[in-house]
C-alpha cells in the first residue's frame, strides 16, 4: 500500500504557519501527512517585537492551539540537518528524524550581528520574544536615570523600535543611526511625517553614519566618533540559517535558497522555499523579506503543492507590493502606498487613521490562520498587475 505523501514544514513563523494550515485544508481529503517543526510552541508575531521591547505584553498564541483541528503534527524542536538525498530532516541533533516527500523551507531570517565587531556580544536584537523581553528589562533599568539607547539600523524596523522606545520611556535619550535617511524608500510627504514623529519624540537621528564597533557602553562610528550607549539595539542587516547550504541545496551569496518561478529549489525541486529564506525574483526585481511578501509566497506554495499532488498545471508566482506600514509609537503611524515594485505612489496615510490601518495589518495573520482552517482565505492583496504578468506565448 502506498504511503501518505509526507510534507515537512520547517519553521512556524508567518509563512510556515500559513503554508501548513492552508495545505491541510486544501488536502483534507487526500493522503497527505503534514508535520510542522519549530523550536518554540509560541507563535512569534515578528511585526510586534518592538512593542515587547517597549514593555508591552502581547497575546500568547500557542502553535498547537492554532493548529487544532487541522490534523497537522507539531514537532517542537530545532531542525539541525537536512539530508537532501535521503529526504530526511534531523531534529535536535538526532532526537528525531523526519522523512519527507516534500519539504517546505520557511526558516526566515534574523538580525545580522556577525558583521560588526562587538554587536553579537553587546547589542540587543528583536530576533525573538525572549530577546525583546531582555531589552525591555534593560530599558526599564536605565530609564530612571535618563540613560542612552542607540538603535543601529535606519530601516523601518529601526524606526519603529526607536519611536516605540522613546514614547514608552520619555526619560531615555534615543539615537537612531543608519546609512540612509529614515524612510528613504518613502515619498517626500510620508518621509516628512516620519521625521516629524522622530523629532516630536526626541529621537536623535544620525543618517549617513556607519557603525564599525559596538562596545559595552558605546557605539563607535566610522568617523571615530563614540556614541555613549547604555543599551544598543541592532536592527541593521539580516542573516539566514545555513541549513540549506550545508545540505547542498542551491543558495545565493546571501544563503537564500535559489528558486524557480514556482518557488521550488532549482537544485532540489521537492524543496519549496518561502518568505525570507527564498531568493525570489520577479520581472521588476527581487522580493525583500517582509510579512507582506512572505504570506503570499506561503499561500502560493500551499496551493502549488496541492496542485502538484493532483497532477495539475502550476502557474508562476506573482506578487506586487501595495504599502509600507510603519508604526511611530502607539499613537501615530504612517502608511506609504506603493507600486508593485515597492516604489512610492503619491498616496499616503498618517495619524490616527494610519494607526488603525497598521494595527489591522499587524493583527491579520493570526485571524487568517484561524479562518484558513475552514476556507481558502487569500493573503495576496496584489499580484503585481502588468509588472508581473506572464508574457503571451
Amino acid at each position: 500500500m502506498e504511503h501518505d505523501h509526507r510534507v515537512v514544514v520547517l519553521g512556524a513563523g508567518y509563512t510556515g504557519m500559513m503554508t501548513a494550515i492552508r495545505l491541510a485544508h486544501r488536502t483534507r481529503r487526500a493522503n497527505v501527512r503534514i508535520t510542522l517543526v519549530n523550536p518554540s510552541a509560541r507563535f512569534t508575531e515578528r511585526l510586534r517585537m518592538h512593542e515587547i521591547a517597549a514593555g508591552r505584553q502581547l497575546a500568547d498564541h500557542r502553535i498547537p492551539d492554532l493548529l487544532a483541528g487541522t490534523g497537522i503534527s507539531f514537532v517542537r524542536g530545532t531542525a539541525t540537518a537536512i539530508d537532501a538525498d535521503a529526504r530526511t530532516v534531523t531534529v535536535d541533533d538526532g532526537a528525531a528524524t523526519l522523512d519527507y516527500d516534500t519539504l517546505v523551507y520557511a526558516l526566515g531570517s534574523s538580525a545580522d550581528t556577525g558583521r560588526v565587531p562587538g554587536a553579537g556580544e553587546h547589542a540587543f536584537t528583536l530576533n525573538s520574544p525572549q530577546a525583546a523581553v531582555r531589552l525591555a528589562g534593560r530599558l526599564k533599568e536605565i530609564a530612571a536615570t535618563g540613560g542612552t539607547v542607540t538603535v543601529c539600523g535606519g530601516g523601518l524596523t529601526g524606526v519603529e523600535a526607536a519611536t516605540e522606545i522613546a514614547e514608552a520611556h520619555p526619560g531615555l535619550h534615543v539615537t537612531l543611526v543608519g546609512l540612509d535617511e529614515p524612510g528613504a524608500m518613502m515619498g517626500a510627504k510620508a518621509r516628512a511625517h516620519l521625521r516629524r514623529a522622530l523629532d516630536r519624540l526626541g529621537v536623535t537621528v544620525k543618517a549617513g553614519a556607519r557603525v564599525t564597533k559596538v562596545l559595552p557602553d558605546a557605539v563607535e562610528l566610522e568617523t571615530g566618533e563614540l556614541l555613549p550607549s547604555d543599551a544598543c539595539l541592532w536592527t541593521a542587516g539580516v542573516t539566514v540559517s545555513s541549513l540549506a547550504a550545508d545540505a547542498g541545496i542551491g543558495v545565493d551569496d546571501r544563503g537564500l535558497v535559489v528558486v524557480d518561478a514556482t518557488l521550488r529549489s532549482v537544485s532540489h525541486p521537492e524543496v519549496h522555499a518561502i518568505g525570507d529564506a527564498a531568493a525570489v525574483r520577479l520581472a521588476w526585481g527581487r522580493i525583500h523579506g517582509t510579512c507582506q511578501s512572505g504570506l503570499p509566497t506561503a499561500q502560493y506554495t500551499a496551493d502549488t503543492i496541492a496542485r502538484l499532488l493532483r497532477g495539475r498545471r502550476v502557474r508562476p508566482f506573482r506578487f506586487g507590493y501595495i504599502h509600507q506600514p510603519v508604526s511611530l509609537g502607539r499613537r501615530d503611524a504612517v502608511i506609504q502606498f506603493t507600486h508593485a515594485d515597492d516604489t512610492p505612489r503619491r498616496a499616503y496615510l498618517k495619524g490616527r487613521a494610519a494607526v488603525l490601518y497598521k494595527e489591522t495589518v499587524s493583527s491579520s495573520p493570526v485571524k487568517v490562520y484561524r479562518l484558513s482552517k475552514r476556507m481558502n482565505v487569500t493573503a495576496t492583496l496584489s499580484k503585481g498587475g502588468r509588472a508581473t504578468r506572464e508574457p503571451a506565448a
